[in-house]
């Protein structure tokens, strides 16, 4: 009876869980996703999250469906170029203190940022576990910012990833991504990422109400992007690929969905390359509404240039049914399925042209509910911190 006592008291524990990420909700984006949704369902499994994140227009402190969120100040003049990186405030090291002092586990998310060092320095000061998440393989911008990347890299995402307890990757391609950067193979996980499958999934009749919202006719071929605007996830090659292959098939229209500081640019681009009716930029659109447009297309084309380490919005349209066209960036080939995904170079709008036109010349619509079943048995977010929870657990 002692022993099923403790055992009882025990299960009752709550562990304080310091979850240090760049941005956080209402900012969307997908570190911000895989914070939530695991947040969500480690509060039902014993730990009391809190959230530690810049402040972008928004109270010092909120919360968001009951995860507790704690506000620093800083510098946040890269997100204007489409760099998401903040510079944390010398004032926002008391936040830090305070919380990683009072938590159990602290978990950052993402190697290169200013505030997972800080988080990891702080952890060991308090002697507390510290998990590192890393989300993405190294981001090509075609510009000075890649030397400023590899600098920081080397001074501030190699000290991180050696103060980490344990690593986790989402895909294989970010596990040699970390190695490449010195981090130790015996400390590193790889956990795929997980989709909210009650949330995403095929519903045929409101994916024909979102295309009469959009005034896309019925028999249409839809071809479906989510994406940020910006250069690395590759809007420029779908555009030019849209240009090749509508040519050859008039009935295709693209649907972009997200918004970004490339977005003027973007618009700007399609009118002159006339192709305002078939190439649709409809702009941000909220995660309540997100699967109604994956339902209204036909297939899902992810053009990412570099950095996907594995794409949410690509296992949240398989979720829904839809086939996806990928470039071969990343962790992307690792989710893809045989029968119900196809990968193209990036950087190669003619092939990817031809791989649009031969997707629309086929009936993918016998392909939904075995993509579905694969999904399922493969993806979940109850997966995903199943195997979280029992990192945490070996740290304790």
């Amino acid at each position: 009876m002692l022993v099923e006592e403790v055992t009882r008291l025990a299960s009752m524990v709550k562990l304080r869980l310091c979850i240090v990420t760049h941005t956080f909700l209402p900012h969307v984006g997908g570190i911000e996703k895989v914070v939530y949704e695991q947040s969500k369902r480690l509060m039902q499994r014993n730990f009391v999250p809190t959230v530690v994140t810049s402040r972008i227009g928004t109270p010092k402190n909120y919360a968001v469906d009951g995860i507790a969120v704690q506000c620093y100040e800083s510098l946040n003049t890269g997100f204007r170029l489409g760099i998401p990186y903040s510079i944390p405030s010398p004032t926002s090291l008391e936040t830090f203190m305070k919380t990683v002092k009072s938590s159990d586990i602290i978990h950052a998310h993402g190697h290169p940022y200013l505030t997972s060092l800080i988080a990891a320095k702080l952890a060991k000061w308090y002697h507390k576990p510290f998990v590192l998440t890393q989300h993405n393989t190294y981001i090509r911008y075609d510009s000075v910012f890649d030397n400023v990347e590899r600098v920081n890299d080397l001074a501030v995402g190699k000290e991180t990833l050696k103060e980490a307890d344990k690593i986790i990757t989402v895909s294989n391609a970010t596990k040699e991504y970390v190695l490449s950067l010195g981090a130790k193979p015996d400390k590193i996980k790889v956990l795929y990422n997980g989709v909210d499958l009650n949330h995403f999934k095929p519903m045929p009749a409101m994916g024909a109400g979102m295309r009469r919202k959009f005034g896309i006719p019925q028999n249409s071929t839809v071809v479906l992007t989510v994406r940020r605007l910006v250069y690395k996830n590759g809007i420029d090659t779908l555009m030019e690929s849209a240009e090749i292959a509508i040519k050859k098939n008039p009935n295709l229209v693209f649907l972009v969905v997200g918004k970004g500081p490339d977005q003027k640019s973007v618009q700007e681009r399609v009118r002159q390359l006339g192709l305002e009716v078939n190439f649709r930029i409809v702009g941000f659109v909220n995660d309540e509404d997100l699967p109604s447009c994956y339902n209204a297309a036909d297939f899902f084309v992810l053009p990412s240039k570099s950095g996907e380490g594995l794409p949410l919005v690509a296992l949240e349209a398989m979720a829904c049914g839809l086939p996806v066209l990928a470039t071969d960036v990343g962790g992307t080939r690792e989710i893809l399925m045989k029968d119900y995904g196809r990968l193209v170079p990036p950087n190669q709008p003619e092939q990817m042209a031809k791989a649009i036109l031969e997707y629309s010349g086929d009936d993918l619509s016998s392909h939904r509910i075995g993509l579905r079943a694969a999904v399922e048995e493969k993806y979940s977010w109850e997966r995903n911190v199943d195997t979280l929870v029992g990192i945490y657990e070996e740290l304790i």
